[in-house]
């Protein structure tokens, strides 16, 4: 493992001296500044870091990162297991099981140099490959933290007892490619933060101040909504990321069986895609906490040795074509793994 210091970055914001690592929820409503790291699957890394700064992101310095080739990634669901799992929704919505399923791959490749493999450096990468509004890293080696997200979904920001959330649903190369069924599809996951803000905060005081507006990203575009509410008296960081985790637009509604759907369907723990990156500022009440898509992550000892993963997926409805969802995958990842890759700055496109 290369010796890397610690340190969180999100956007010109740069966090260092690490002063204690946490995986409890209530050090959050403490003092200090916080790096917060939180699996799909639960697992909870916090890191106070003593110096906090404004700096910009620094240009890449070749060498740094050495992504692996673009024919080394491996999906845990390849094209024929993900048409089926959409097929196997849609059943589900049919039967009234459920109304909605995010189904997700994730993508593994090995990396070729463990040692020029640095996720600050590949956040520099795509700083100008696929600029992104809660972009940053979370680099905690010891702690098996190493996360590069290039995130366009907020799930939590506060300032004070306001909270605010900002689904998406809904996904297309350019706003003429939504659909009716992207809008139903916002609408209802709109529905479900609702209801989980509504479980920690004041009554009456959650409203839905936008509504499936059309937001543009680097090669594609998104239908946004927010979500606001004010916190409850006595409601902490432990309530509230209780009652909002694992994020309603990556998950489903109901959410407890679209949760039911993941487990039985895919074949690959989400690890930190789809889960929660970003800082919580204990002294000052505020925060700001993307949902982990658009994520890479490196594990350093799995049995065949170091690897990168990325994640991707989409949200399934009765409205749903199985080929169409897995376009939709391939396009929420083809930027970004041409980046990490090194073929995206090569060329500057991902052909």
């Amino acid at each position: 493992m290369p010796d890397l210091p610690p340190l969180a970055r999100f956007g010109d914001l740069v966090a260092t001296d690490l002063r204690d690592v946490t995986h409890d929820p209530e050090a959050l409503d403490s003092t200090g500044f916080w790096a917060v790291a939180m699996d799909f699957e639960g697992r909870l890394t916090c890191a106070r870091f003593g110096d906090v700064r404004r700096e910009p992101v620094p240009l890449p310095v070749p060498g740094q990162w050495q992504g692996p080739a673009a024919g080394d990634w491996t999906s845990s669901l390849d094209r024929a297991a993900y048409l089926s799992g959409v097929r196997r929704i849609r059943e589900l919505i049919a039967a009234g099981e459920v109304y909605q399923a995010n189904l997700c791959r994730v993508l593994t490749a090995p990396l070729p140099d463990p040692d020029a493999a640095d996720v600050d450096a590949l956040t520099a990468l795509l700083a100008r490959g696929n600029p992104a509004p809660y972009a940053g890293t979370i680099r905690l080696p010891a702690h098996g933290v190493e996360i590069a997200t290039a995130s366009p979904e907020l799930y939590l920001r506060r300032a004070a007892r306001t909270v605010e959330s900002g689904p998406i649903k809904g996904t297309g190369r350019t706003a003429a490619d939504l659909l009716e069924k992207d809008h139903a599809e916002n609408v209802m996951i709109v529905d479900l933060v609702r209801n989980d803000l509504g479980r920690v905060c004041a009554t009456g005081s959650v409203t839905v101040p936008a509504l499936c507006a059309v937001e543009p990203h680097p090669g594609l575009v998104h239908l946004v909504s927010t979500v606001r509410g004010e916190l409850a008296e006595g409601a902490g960081w432990p309530g509230l990321l209780a009652a909002t985790f694992p994020p309603g637009s990556v998950t489903g509604a109901p959410k407890s069986s679209a949760l039911k759907i993941i487990e039985a369907l895919e074949t690959a723990p989400r690890g930190p895609y789809c889960g929660a990156v970003g800082w919580v500022d204990a002294d000052r009440g505020t925060a700001e906490l993307a949902v982990g898509i658009r994520t890479f992550w490196i594990e350093r000892d799995p049995p065949h040795g170091p690897v990168v993963r990325f994640g991707t997926g989409a949200g399934i409805t009765w409205g749903s074509d199985p080929e169409r969802e897995w376009r939709e995958t391939e396009l929420k990842a083809s930027r970004l793994l041409a980046v990490a890759s090194g073929v995206y700055e090569a060329t500057g496109r991902t052909g």
